[in-house]
């Protein structure tokens, strides 16, 4: 198979199973994920597994965040918990003369992007979720980031139902979003 079909297979699950890759079967597809572009090598980012119990403190930290107390926040702290493994993309800014932040957060973006790839191709569910709250106080301090640290959302990590709708993906024209000068 091509890496083009890789690609245009690939698809979001929002549901997925309770199983999910190890961390030694997660380490070489990280690996493989480390070698996108990175301009001058700065290896801006890391991940951060999130399992069990890790999950239940992120679901709090966002119901602490959202200020909801009721159900509406309950509901909110059980959404870690879709996943058994959740992989916290995290830009970690590197002094440079010449990288620019924003480079930066787009290496960690390639990175999270190649590695969901490669979890899919692994026969893996994945769906990078983020929202309002990714970037708040409580979420930051429950990932202990350090103040050069950007939290970019998670790979929601699991095993492909059975009955996992397998729709077609919309594709695009691709003449509507290259332009020639």
């Amino acid at each position: 198979m091509s890496v083009l079909d890789a690609v245009s297979r690939r698809r979001s699950h929002s549901k997925v199973t309770a199983t999910a890759p190890s961390h030694e079967e997660l380490l070489p597809l990280v690996a493989a994920a480390g070698t996108v572009a990175d301009h001058a090598a700065l290896r801006p980012w890391r991940l951060i597994e999130l399992r069990d119990d890790a999950r239940v403190r992120l679901g709090e930290a966002m119901m602490v965040a959202s200020g909801l107390d009721d159900e509406s926040g309950a509901k909110l702290a059980g959404k870690p918990l879709r996943a058994s493994l959740l992989i916290a993309v995290v830009a970690v800014h590197q002094p440079s003369f010449k990288v620019e932040t924003w480079e930066q957060d787009a290496t960690a973006s390639g990175v999270a992007h190649m590695l969901s790839l490669l979890l899919t191709e692994a026969g893996w569910g994945v769906m990078w979720r983020t929202g309002h709250l990714t970037r708040t106080r409580p979420v930051r301090e429950m990932h202990h980031l350090a103040e050069n640290e950007e939290l970019l959302g998670w790979l929601y990590v699991g095993g492909i139902a059975d009955d996992a709708k397998d729709g077609a993906k919309r594709s695009i024209n691709p003449e509507e979003f290259v332009t020639v000068l």
